[in-house]
C-alpha cells in the first residue's frame, strides 16, 4: 500500500498538529472495509482525531483511495470551521483523486521529487 499527502494537506496537517501515525490510523480503518463516506470516484472521506482527542469532533479528510494500492490525502478542514465540501468542490476533488490514482510510478516519482507529495511510510502489520 502506498500512502502519499499532497504538499497542502502536509502543511495542513504541520499547522494542525496532525501525526502521520494518525494518518496511517485512517488508512488501515479503510483497509478494513471501515470507510466513513464513500464520495464516488476514488474519493472517500474519513475522520482523523484531533491530538489528544476523538475523531467525532476533530477533522474531516479527502482521500484518494483505492484499496490495498494507493491512497493520497488530498483535503482537510476541522468539522467545526466547516460542515462539508459544496457541489461544485466534489466533482473537482474526483477529477484530482482519478489523477492521482491513474497516475503511474514514473508521475508518482516526479511529484514526490518536486515536492508535490510527500510518502507517509506504512506497514500493513503496525497499522
Amino acid at each position: 500500500m502506498q500512502v502519499y499527502k499532497t504538499k497542502w494537506l502536509a502543511r495542513f496537517a504541520k499547522n494542525e498538529g496532525i501525526a502521520d501515525a494518525s494518518l496511517r490510523t485512517a488508512i488501515a480503518r479503510a483497509e478494513r472495509g471501515l470507510v466513513d463516506v464513500d464520495l464516488g470516484g476514488g474519493l472517500i472521506k474519513q475522520r482523523v482525531a484531533k491530538p489528544g482527542k476523538g475523531r467525532s469532533g476533530g477533522y474531516r479528510m479527502l482521500i484518494a483511495y483505492r484499496l490495498r494500492k494507493r491512497a493520497v490525502f488530498m483535503y482537510g478542514f476541522a468539522k467545526n470551521e466547516r460542515a462539508n465540501i459544496g457541489a461544485a468542490e466534489l466533482l473537482t476533488a474526483r477529477e484530482i483523486a482519478a489523477s492521482w490514482l491513474a497516475a503511474d510510478a514514473r508521475q508518482i516519482a516526479s511529484a514526490l521529487g518536486e515536492g508535490e507529495l510527500q510518502e507517509i511510510p506504512y506497514d500493513e502489520e503496525e497499522a
